[in-house]
């Protein structure tokens, strides 16, 4: 009896253990006693148990939940002012991302502030982690919170797809498209990597403009950009960038001089504080504005495509919110006939995560390829046809960091550009 006993208490804790519902076992256990001896009911609870037990083991047993808990989380500084975070995890998978190069060393020190809510989580369930980081500081968003929110969630991206042996675009739904256009400068378009381009519109060596510019300067400027699609052929697509650092009342006379032209899209023709100022500036023109990557979340492009501030938008992956973040922004835009020219000027993180969004959503219209100098920090570098990017295949961002190479470009970043007019000395947007 002493042994039956014995035997019950530990089939109760082991049904305890297997999280067996207390209905259940009092509802078979009373059925089995009262139909048998204590002993014979006993055994045929036990084989309740075991069934239960074998039954929520099966449960337990789902694709890419085995235990997984981040145990590192690294920054580091590139010495052209890139920003990259470094994920690692008990299970040795590594992921990888990047930050805003802009306010380099306060991004480092962010991420380490986030990296105590990180360190002991399960990576995978990346749309909570952003929500927590986004959401658990009194004050939201922010050019620097943003951009380090941006980098660990490419990183958390792409250790969920190396733990499930999937490229990120297929966890994103597929890819609508299979290969990715891509632009570059002037030069590349020459040497036939790129059919697009974008480059500066000025008269001259002069980098900053004025207010109001000059019939003159207008007209040269507009006659560079004529020469240039003359030397390049129609069938060349030719942005240009005003960089935000042009006055609206020279923006509009220098788009109003390139119309006969046709660019392939006028970037930034005036600063995003006023989304108002550029809207005016769409409503006078028939070319294609872009605008972006000052611009941060789903919030800070809502109103840019409320306002119809701009029919091209151009997110920065690596700091407007992310993988997670640009998904949702590109499915906003959507709604408004917007299509995505994502923003990279940064290193290969950013270029592989932007070419897996642009690889997924069906309002892609060409990728930034940015500096091609950061195709020495890879195991196998990027490799463009003809001006386009194939789909990514490789597990989670698909891209391997040679990390001895990387590392030893780790250092100071670049001083910020500072610019200022020639003429009077007073500070200018570069």
């Amino acid at each position: 009896m002493l042994n039956a006993l014995s035997a019950r208490e530990e089939l109760i804790e082991s049904i305890h253990q297997h999280q067996i519902t207390r209905r259940r076992f009092l509802g078979r256990s009373v059925a089995a006693l009262g139909a048998c001896s204590l002993v014979e009911g006993l055994a045929q609870i036990e084989a309740f148990a075991q069934e239960a037990a074998a039954n929520n083991a099966s449960k337990a047993v789902v694709p890419g939940r085995s235990p997984l808990k981040i145990n590192k989380v690294e920054t580091f500084i590139h010495r052209n002012s890139w920003v990259f975070v470094k994920i690692s995890t008990d299970a040795g998978i590594v992921g990888w991302g990047e930050m805003l190069k802009d306010k380099s060393k306060a991004c480092v020190a962010e991420a380490q502030e986030t990296a105590k809510y990180l360190i002991g989580q399960d990576p995978r369930p990346i749309t909570h982690h952003w929500q927590a980081i986004y959401r658990h500081g009194f004050y939201r968003g922010g050019p620097v919170l943003t951009a380090v929110l941006s980098g660990i969630d490419m990183a958390l991206w792409d250790i969920k797809g190396k733990a499930l042996g999937l490229p990120v675009c297929e966890l994103l739904g597929g890819p609508t498209r299979n290969k990715i256009r891509i632009y570059g400068g002037r030069q590349d378009v020459i040497e036939g990597r790129c059919t697009a381009m974008k480059g500066a519109l000025r008269a001259d060596d002069r980098a900053a403009y004025k207010y109001v510019e000059s019939a003159g300067y207008v007209q040269r400027a507009a006659k560079n950009f004529a020469q240039m699609r003359e030397q390049l052929g129609p069938d060349i697509d030719i942005a240009f960038d005003f960089h935000g650092a042009v006055e609206p009342q020279t923006a509009m006379l220098l788009i109003k001089a390139i119309e006969p032209y046709q660019p392939y899209f006028v970037e930034e023709p005036v600063q995003c504080q006023n989304i108002g100022v550029m809207a005016d500036i769409a409503k006078k023109t028939h070319l294609p504005i872009a605008t972006g990557e000052r611009i941060f979340t789903k919030w800070g492009f809502r109103e840019v495509l409320e306002q119809k501030a701009a029919t091209i938008i151009q997110p920065d992956i690596c700091y407007a919110g992310g993988i997670t973040e640009l998904r949702l922004i590109a499915g906003i835009a959507e709604t408004f006939y917007v299509p995505l020219a994502p923003h990279n000027p940064q290193g290969p993180c950013s270029l592989a995560a932007s070419c897996h969004i642009d690889a997924a959503i069906p309002n892609f219209l060409i990728q930034e390829q940015g500096v091609r100098t950061h195709e020495n920090l890879l195991k196998n570098p990027f490799k463009p046809e003809k001006g386009y990017l194939p789909t990514p295949t490789a597990p989670g961002l698909g891209i391997e960091i040679d990390e001895d190479k990387f590392m030893a470009q780790v250092g100071e970043p670049q001083p910020y550009q500072r610019s200022y007019d020639r003429d009077d000395g007073s500070v200018v947007d570069w």
